[in-house]
């Protein structure tokens, strides 16, 4: 039997989730996807059911996948909808490779191209976006989002919601902390604390995000 899942997002990465899910075949029923903004009536054929006031009384749904690249707005509903009872599944691209002995949680996204290497933790909830490559014995936290093109090398480890923008690189064994934001392009040689935004080459704090903690 097909498990009934609710994409929550109506934006492009939520194009990108349902697209995955549809490669799948009979796996998933996609019912469809609820946004706060939507103007459009459906993402490839999954229909728009309302904003996200609906999800409470959708009995039809079992399962879910929050499909919205934010990761403070991620981590607040996909918390929501595990206390509303639904199970959160993963969507993983035929097209990206995942080692069978990598840890893989729980609604995660790994997108075409990217590559999981043996021994590494994906805690739940993180993106793993288009072309991204995760090395050996990384450690990535609940929440996180590593952008396209990005390459975690072995050993590094990303906290909880942490943001690694487009076609950054972390060296091995380095530690970012939770919800800091690494810039496109940029470097990382050194450890990085929590709550800051780094860019360049090598990766410099230029902001601190003393609120992201709270």
């Amino acid at each position: 039997m097909s498990k009934k899942v609710l994409v929550v997002g109506g934006g492009g990465h939520a194009k990108v989730v349902i697209d995955i899910l549809k490669g799948y075949d009979d796996c998933y029923e996609i019912i469809g996807f609820t946004s706060q903004t939507s103007d459009i009536e459906n993402i490839l054929g999954v229909p728009y059911l309302g904003d996200d006031s609906i999800i409470p009384n959708l009995q039809i749904a079992n399962c879910f996948i929050v499909a919205i690249g934010n990761n403070k707005t991620r981590k607040n509903i996909f918390e929501r909808l595990i206390r509303l009872g639904l199970e959160p599944i993963n969507a993983i691209s035929q097209s990206s490779y995942v080692s069978p002995n990598a840890h893989i949680g729980r609604g995660i996204v790994v997108v075409a191209g990217a590559v999981i290497n043996p021994c590494s933790t994906i805690h739940d909830n993180v993106i793993i976006n288009t072309l991204t490559g995760i090395d050996h014995d990384c450690v990535v936290g609940a929440h996180a989002h590593i952008a396209p093109g990005s390459s975690l090398a072995g050993g590094v480890k990303v906290g909880e919601g942490a943001f690694i923008g487009m076609k950054a690189s972390v060296i091995p064994e380095k530690t970012i902390g939770e919800w800091s934001v690494v810039g496109s392009g940029a470097v990382v040689v050194s450890d990085i604390p929590s709550a800051v935004t780094v860019v360049g080459v090598p990766a410099k704090k230029i902001l601190e995000q003393k609120d992201e903690l709270k």
